[in-house]
């Protein structure tokens, strides 16, 4: 009998929240999402652009709208920001294969209703203030976030001015950093916990992080190598990281529950005799261990080249691609800072490859721009992650799955009913 009565009351509190999210949002639109694959993905990312907003539903009011799958509320966020990127966002647990799915997003045309998520993203840049420089090095200060910096003309490495040395994102999978000096190199947090933990880090001690943490700690050597997905340019068999320009800009775009990105524009980076403007684009999502890069270099660049740090303690996997499918490089091996295992991989599509090789402290891919832009995407997988990867087998699937995915996008089509 108190089961049935559990029963009951259960019932009639779904229903009454679904009368009150009914009222609270009176409009309504469809979302149709369709798996292209034979085969069922997870954490699947969707957005619902801007611009099909404002070609279909000219009243949808980014300050008050929910997602409904059924009576059962998504996680969603709209990127004001992100111009790459604007609109709804959100994530799904489960598509199934070959599945189509149809989600209603409720929305009231005027005023601010805003929803109360799980933060499964973040992304953030904090420097000091309050101090003064001596030469190279910012004595005194605390830390404070920011949204924007323009790099000082006197910020090198080891300055002590940014917290843990540049900005970082993560989601609740690994947490990443680049180096906002002239290193220019990408850096890997492997965590222990699926909480957001970025705003602990550097706090205690300027790199404690070296050393595991109750989070986790930093799981990667960078040196002069291009880390996991750095920027560069290969030159004469070496490849040169972003590290002589004119000026540096660092921006958040969104720091979101289900997704976050940074922008940074690069003015001014020599490479031999010539001078590039680069914009780059970091993003990544909720359920993801996946950061995706997006690329402009300007006055036609001979090559772009991105890579993984080598490490004797891993063994290099590598695919090519094909018309239809992402290629990627791939290290494994007990190559972390805490001598276990640790996956790194780097995603590209192979109508912009050159070719992959190597320079003395990277496994290079080497990429041509289309027009000035190119798109690649990193990841590192560390076996203390809560359900991580823990063999080279299991990973070398795992970077199948991601390759299958990046090639076959899910499609989003909106209507009335």
């Amino acid at each position: 009998m108190r089961n049935v009565f559990l029963f009951v009351i259960f019932l009639f509190s779904a229903k009454a929240y679904t009368q009150s999210v009914m009222t609270d949002y009176p409009e309504f639109f469809k979302v149709t999402i369709s798996n292209p694959l034979a085969v069922s993905r997870e954490n699947v990312l969707v957005l619902v652009s801007s611009q099909q907003l404002s070609k279909s539903f000219k009243k949808f009011n980014p300050h008050a709208f929910v997602v409904m799958d059924g009576e059962k509320e998504i996680p969603a966020q709209y990127n004001q920001n992100d111009s790459d990127a604007s609109g709804i966002v959100f994530v799904l647990d489960e598509l199934g294969a070959s599945q189509t799915r149809q989600l209603s997003v409720r929305f009231h045309p005027s005023g601010n209703k805003p929803r109360t998520y799980p933060k499964r993203t973040q992304a953030e840049l904090s420097y000091k203030k309050g101090g003064e420089w001596k030469n190279r090095e910012y004595i005194g200060g605390a830390f404070q976030n920011t949204q924007f910096l323009r790099v000082p003309p006197e910020h090198k490495d080891h300055s002590w001015f940014i917290r843990y040395e540049g900005p970082g994102w993560e989601s609740d999978k690994v947490g990443y950093r680049f180096y906002l000096d002239q290193r220019n190199a990408t850096d890997v947090f492997g965590k222990v916990t699926r909480e957001m933990v970025l705003q602990q880090v550097g706090q205690d001690g300027f790199d404690s992080y070296h050393e595991m943490q109750p989070w986790g700690m930093d799981v990667m050597k960078v040196g002069k190598s291009l880390g996991i997905g750095s920027i560069g340019s290969l030159v004469n068999g070496e490849a040169i990281r972003v590290e002589k320009t004119d000026s540096v800009n660092c921006r958040i775009l969104e720091n979101g529950n289900v997704y976050s990105s940074i922008l940074t524009d690069y003015y001014g980076w020599k490479v031999s005799d010539n001078k590039h403007d680069v914009r780059s684009r970091l993003t990544i999502h909720a359920g993801t261990r996946a950061t995706q890069q997006t690329l402009t270099v300007t006055n036609n660049i001979e090559n772009v080249a991105t890579g993984i740090v080598k490490d004797k303690a891993a063994v290099l996997i590598k695919k090519n691609g094909d018309g239809q499918h992402f290629g990627y490089i791939a290290t494994y091996g007990k190559q972390s800072l805490n001598a276990d295992n640790l996956g790194l991989a780097l995603f590209f599509s192979p109508n912009d490859l050159i070719e992959i090789t190597e320079d003395t402290n990277s496994h290079v891919v080497k990429l041509k721009p289309s027009q000035g832009k190119c798109t690649y995407y990193f990841l590192s997988a560390w076996e203390k992650e809560p359900d991580g990867i823990k063999d080279q087998k299991e990973f070398e699937n795992y970077l199948e799955t991601v390759a299958q995915e990046l090639s076959s996008p899910v499609k989003v089509v909106i209507s009335k009913k």
